[in-house]
């Protein structure tokens, strides 16, 4: 029986990562109009996000220079926000890390929430995958994602203010990570680190530029930490 060919597994990481262009939509849409209302051109709003494509990071920034907070401020807790993608990495580095150094670039460049959920599910299940395959389904998972935040944010830059709020599009960012998520939670570890985690950044809000976020989630590690080390003890 013949291997499968490395476009097949392209056409798998597609069709898994298909139903995110859902939110995808949406979610970035309110970014170019909430950009636009914001004081940025279009070249600004499609360079923020092919630049950063992280839309949390994104969403964070517009916020704090909107509130005319410092420029070092901004960058800082952009950064802060993104922080979860060192945690990405490196748990998607025994998958990836043996690429060439270009793809590994490229991975690196659209390893985003909604590709690296996806992406670690599929490579944990399925060990069997080579590096190339494992590639290609990268590479496929990321074309329903990627791409179309670029787009949709320019259209939202276009559209600007004639979207009522009414429409409600920021519901797009709790279901996209409720998402991502869900298929996560395959311990008791996983659920005590996503309910802590939670509880933090509830308890935290009050501390500025969304530093709380960053403890809550360093909570959140800890107490899965520890609840793994007792399972296991």
């Amino acid at each position: 029986m013949p291997a499968p060919s490395l476009s097949s597994f392209y056409w798998q990481g597609l069709r898994a990562g298909a139903p995110f262009f859902l939110v995808i939509g949406p979610f970035g849409l309110l970014f170019g109009v909430l950009a636009a209302e914001a004081g940025l051109n279009l070249f600004e709003t499609l360079s923020f996000s092919v630049v950063v494509i992280a839309g949390a990071a994104q969403f964070t920034a517009l916020q704090l220079l909107q509130d005319q907070a410092p420029t070092l401020v901004v960058l800082a807790s952009a950064l802060a926000v993104n922080l979860r993608m060192a945690m990405y990495s490196a748990s998607i580095t025994p998958h990836l890390g043996g690429l060439p150094l270009w793809k590994r670039a490229i991975a690196a460049y659209f390893l985003v929430d909604q590709t690296y959920a996806t992406a670690s599910i599929a490579f944990e299940r399925r060990p069997e995958m080579t590096l190339s395959q494992k590639f290609a389904f990268f590479m496929g998972v990321m074309t329903p994602i990627c791409p179309p935040w670029y787009a949709f944010s320019l259209l939202g830059a276009l559209v600007g203010e004639s979207i009522p709020p009414e429409y409600g599009l920021d519901f797009a960012l709790p279901i996209a990570f409720l998402a991502m998520i869900a298929p996560a939670l395959r311990s008791g570890a996983h659920v005590v680190a996503a309910l802590v985690a939670t509880l933090g950044a509830l308890l935290l809000a009050f501390i500025p530029y969304n530093l709380g976020v960053l403890l809550a989630a360093l909570f959140g590690m800890m107490a899965g930490a520890e609840t793994e080390r007792r399972m296991g003890a």
